[in-house]
């Protein structure tokens, strides 16, 4: 008779243990859309470039500052982002292509100070032909058919593997924001509303169906995107990325 009730407790027990897991697992899959904010980019009907100097070798510094130079220019922003890190001068810490011009070098280091240097870090670039691409710096060549790219860091997802450095249920907690090639081959930007770890950033962009996203940076990020409400563009910032279009 003990050996009967013994045996009950134990698969009571064993459920138990099963549910458990089964709901611990559940939690840590969830993903609540709404706390981001995505914007998409096909480069067949929009335009995209990445923007740090006028014609004049002034940094723009700020998306208040591009927006205000591209209304002189007649077009509109759309949107805009800060696209990557930068130092004190605000000039990219990384690869800068800007209309085909290598403005910065790639870096090659492995080692230093912040987030760009999680390795593994990459590349965001387009081709003269419309064509994105996010790949890690160590798959990197430089060719002339690029016409804008920035190097990041680090990669949040390659070939589909959130990278390895995150920890899951990690307390380093910040606002950041991000670029992914959806399966589509349009760009997505996302930018969270509040703060989120590197892990759960990464995996957002794993459920929309990213193999390779990106890691731009993180408290200090802004978007400017009217359409979502969001007009943020006061802080300063070395490359921004922007979407416009030409006054009809």
């Amino acid at each position: 008779m003990r050996n009967k009730q013994t045996i009950e407790l134990l698969k009571v027990s064993c459920l138990v243990i099963v549910l458990l897991i089964f709901a611990g697992t559940v939690k840590s899959q969830n993903i609540d859309p709404s706390e981001y904010v995505n914007h998409t980019i096909d480069l067949k009907e929009q335009n995209l470039e990445f923007y740090w100097q006028d014609h004049d070798a002034k940094i723009f510094g700020s998306i208040n500052n591009l927006k205000k130079w591209l209304d002189n220019k007649g077009r509109t922003l759309v949107f805009a982002t800060n696209g990557g890190m930068f130092d004190r001068y605000q000039a990219p810490i990384g690869l800068f292509i800007c209309n085909k011009n290598i403005m910065f070098p790639l870096n090659t280091k492995v080692k230093g100070n912040g987030n760009f240097y999680i390795q593994p870090n990459g590349i965001f670039y387009i081709t003269l032909d419309k064509q994105p691409v996010i790949c890690k710096t160590t798959d990197f060549s430089i060719q002339n058919k690029i016409e804008f790219a920035l190097q990041s860091g680090p990669m949040l997802i390659s070939n589909s593997i959130i990278n390895s450095e995150f920890t899951e249920n990690s307390n380093n907690l910040n606002i950041r924001n991000g670029v992914g090639i959806l399966p589509d081959n349009r760009i997505i930007f996302v930018i969270s509303k509040k703060t989120v770890s590197f892990f759960d950033f990464a995996k957002y962009f794993r459920s929309l169906g990213c193999k390779n996203a990106l890691y731009l940076d993180g408290v200090i990020s802004q978007t400017y995107l009217p359409s979502k409400k969001m007009m943020q563009g006061n802080r300063k910032f070395g490359v921004i990325i922007a979407e416009t279009t030409s006054y009809k």
